[in-house]
């Protein structure tokens, strides 16, 4: 007899062991940050900051997949630190920039070996991590496509 509500079992969640597993990783990342002052969040728009230098709010939004307001108390947090400037766009007043600052460049030859710390905590191959980063981006670009 088939069980009508085998879809409910937690066992059965695809979703489940990535909510589990991104929150296991974070929670790594969290003896790296700390020397730093940095939460995961912060964290990861300062890598997109250490590449772009200068971007729009809405930019690092598509980036990180965070709308504006989870995006702007972490911004407000950083500016706090020293590490970026926001404001407005020159050529379109609607648009907030956020601009990293020489405190915030600094902040990058601290952060150089977190990747690689990192790196030794998840415990797969290489291949494996290609992999699964691949099938990541691809559940994301599903999910976005049907988000619209």
């Amino acid at each position: 007899m088939e069980d009508k509500y085998a879809a409910l079992k937690l066992e059965n969640q695809v979703c489940f062991p990535l909510y589990a597993c991104a929150k296991e990783v974070v929670k790594k990342y969290k003896p790296y940050l700390e020397p730093l002052d940095l939460t995961y969040t912060q964290y990861i728009a300062m890598m997109v900051l250490w590449e772009h230098k200068s971007i729009t709010v809405k930019q690092l939004g598509e980036y990180l997949y965070l709308d504006s307001g989870t995006l702007t108390p972490v911004l407000k947090k950083i500016e706090a630190k020293g590490y970026v400037v926001r404001e407005r766009s020159r050529e379109d007043e609607r648009s907030l920039e956020v601009r990293l600052t020489r405190e915030g460049e600094q902040l990058k030859e601290q952060a150089v070996k977190i990747p690689v710390n990192m790196g030794s905590c998840i415990r797969l191959t290489q291949e494996e991590k290609q992999t699964l980063y691949q099938l990541l981006y691809k559940v994301l670009g599903y999910t976005e496509e049907h988000h619209e």
